[in-house]
């Protein structure tokens, strides 16, 4: 809770600075760049409104409801999105897909990106 409490002080005092911690250096921190040049508070309404979404997908996460629908609306960066969790080839939720990949569905996933079942690679 208190890394959650530092970055709000943060992006009181430099929303870019914020957007960068949770999303990185990508399409996120430059439209806050941009809203912040072009005033203060659009720059700090995005800033927070990606916080939000970061912390509430934690969340959803650490309670395992997580749909698999759209990403929520203006929110570029896969690390928000994801909530700051590490998705892909060792993720929780499969490599290639929901249920499959290289993740900790099993083998190869079941029903996954290159086989049945967590068998091998249909040949």
């Amino acid at each position: 809770m208190i890394s959650g409490i530092l970055l709000v002080i943060i992006t009181i005092f430099l929303p870019p600075l914020g957007v960068f911690l949770i999303a990185g250096c990508g399409a996120d921190i430059l439209i806050n760049i941009l809203l912040t040049c072009l005033g203060y508070f659009p720059g700090h309404i995005h800033a927070f409104y990606l916080e939000y979404v970061y912390y509430k997908r934690q969340d959803e996460i650490a309670a395992g409801r997580v749909d698999g629908g759209r990403p929520p609306g203006g929110v570029y960066s896969q690390n928000v999105i994801n909530g700051g969790q590490q998705q892909g080839y060792g993720g929780q939720q499969g490599g290639y897909g929901q249920q499959g990949g290289y993740g900790q569905q099993g083998g190869y996933g079941q029903q996954g990106a290159y086989g049945t079942m967590g068998g091998g690679p249909v040949r």
